[in-house]
């Protein structure tokens, strides 16, 4: 880390020695010290003690580096309100970090820690810890001190029991303990009556745990386990639970107790030994709970070694090339996530006759526009094609004339056609992380247009006479961009209620007055317009 970003608060910037021109008002490194340091994913094998230099600081990201310890300088920053060391090689943590009175999150996970400092339950202020991914063995008995922390994470540890004393962590709403080594859980956690979420999977559990006092349990995760059977009488006390998942366990036999559990919308058995199982559950919720336990039953056998798996409703898209279910039910053509440089002609031939509205291609390898998308142009409204190589777009893209939603994020792209102006419809763009140089004309001819995204490009200017006529416009997103100056006439645009303009290199408006919203913005922008 450079020196001069520990001494940010205390040196000159080179800007006020080079331009002597900054009035009292521009110089807005003198009026607040530093209170966001984040160094993420970098390559940092350790951090300077003269972190304490930093002593506003509220929030300090180091996650995704190669640090081994930590400074004991961080028990000094007192105003600390989240640290992240996550995705790191930490061995252990430094005590001094218990010294730390404001500290509301503190995420730790995926490092190399064998043990927690005893005294961790000395940060009372704590509502978020995360500590999963290590190689803990054992809790610290401190824990219960922690009676504001909501979320606690020790999933992908070691441990083979949890402390009775985690039941006075009396605000805990969510407990994950998944892939560890629990043989039991304690009887006195059942007494958590904040929990809402139990995560127990991946354990060697041989009875569900019994919760009499946790009334507002929602979700219990118990699958992977070697748990034979379900006692009726815990079951009774889960009064609000609506999801209870125990696939992959050794279940024979469901009780019909569980009928008494009203809001239960997700019940999970699949990979059981139930033998027989009454349908007297699905004919009291009626057919759609009765089609749910149908389809529960089909046999998922596999595929052999060359054959594609079957395609059904019930298949997952990462499964099958086209889930046909989600074509005839939810309208949605889905091939997304597969690093594909083009869409199978399998993929569109599945549709058959059927409408489509939604289409997400998202996170692939595609260069171009697919040929094919203008087969749906009757019936699609919603196009996902973020998160690929997109370098221009195609005539076949302006057919879509029912568009209204059009997502090419996190492309290659640099300028849009004219055609486009025939998306009459279109009301929401997101063209975020391209190479936009100009703002895109043709957006100035799209009248439905309600969000422009255009951030994180290179755009040097906006044409603020056009933008009034776009009467639609409510959210313009310019964050991060090349604007060396915000024209005084966009104040005129009085319909934007967000125009996001941060992180660009114009001096005015100033971040000030940015920071107190958009209806401020406008209004110092339309009273520096020249008379």
């Amino acid at each position: 880390v450079p020196q001069h970003v520990w001494r940010i608060n205390l040196d000159t910037p080179e800007e006020a020695q080079q331009n002597l021109s900054f009035g009292a008002a521009d110089r807005w490194w003198e009026q607040t010290d530093l209170t966001r340091l984040i160094l993420a994913s970098n390559k940092l094998q350790s951090l300077s003690e003269d972190v304490q230099l930093l002593p506003a600081l509220t929030l300090l990201d180091v996650h995704d580096n190669q640090l081994t310890s930590l400074p004991s300088a961080l028990g000094q920053l007192e105003n600390l309100q989240k640290l992240d060391v996550s995705h790191n090689k930490l061995r252990s943590l430094p005590e001094e970090l218990l010294q730390l009175p404001r500290l509301r999150s503190l995420l730790v996970q995926h490092n190399e820690l064998s043990q927690l400092p005893e005294g961790l339950g000395q940060l009372l202020s704590l509502e978020e810890l995360d500590v999963s991914n290590n190689q803990l063995t054992a809790i610290p008995t401190s824990f219960a001190l922690l009676e504001n922390v909501v979320r606690l994470n020790l999933a992908c540890n070691q441990l083979k029991e949890l402390p009775a004393d985690l039941s006075a962590m009396k605000s805990l709403r969510q407990l994950d303990c998944t892939k560890n080594y629990l043989e039991t859980v304690p009887p006195k956690l059942a007494t958590m009556a904040s929990l809402e979420q139990l995560y127990l999977r991946k354990n060697k559990l041989r009875s569900l745990p019994e919760f009499p006092s946790c009334k507002l349990l929602k979700e219990l995760h118990a699958g992977e386990n070697q748990i034979e059977m379900l006692n009726a009488e815990n079951l009774k006390q889960l009064s609000s639970l609506c999801v209870l998942e125990l696939r992959d366990n050794k279940i024979k036999a469901v009780p019909e107790e569980i009928t008494v559990l009203q809001k239960l919308e997700r019940l999970d058995l699949a990979n059981n030994d139930i033998m027989t199982w009454g349908l007297f559950l699905f004919l009291k919720k009626g057919t759609q709970e009765l089609l749910k336990y149908l389809r529960s039953k089909i046999q998922d056998d596999g595929p052999g070694p060359n054959e594609e798996p079957p395609v059904t409703a019930m298949t997952l898209p990462s499964q099958s090339k086209v889930n046909i279910h989600a074509i005839t039910t939810l309208k949605l053509l889905e091939y997304s996530d597969k690093q594909a440089a083009e869409i199978p002609e399998a993929v569109f031939d599945a549709v058959g006759a059927n409408p489509v509205a939604t289409v997400n291609f998202s996170k692939n390898q595609l260069r171009e526009i697919p040929p094919r998308l203008v087969e749906l142009k009757d019936s699609v409204c919603d196009v996902s094609l973020g998160f690929n190589k997109i370098s221009s777009i195609s005539s076949e893209l302006c057919l879509l004339q029912k568009l209204t939603h059009l997502d090419l994020r996190n492309n290659v792209l640099t300028a849009l056609p004219e055609e486009m102006e025939a998306l009459k419809r279109l009301h929401t763009i997101n063209l975020a992380f391209n190479r936009f140089k100009v703002f895109p004309s043709v957006l100035y001819h799209l009248p439905a247009l309600e969000t422009i995204l255009l951030s994180n490009n290179q755009v040097g200017s906006i044409d603020p006479v056009q933008l009034k006529g776009m009467d639609k416009l409510g959210t313009l997103d310019l964050q991060n961009n090349d604007l060396l100056q915000v024209p005084p006439e966009l104040g005129n645009c009085e319909n934007l209620r967000s125009l996001l303009l941060e992180g660009n290199p114009f001096r005015t408006p100033r971040a000030a007055v940015l920071a107190k919203g958009t209806a401020a913005v406008l209004e110092y922008l339309r009273s520096r317009i020249p008379s």
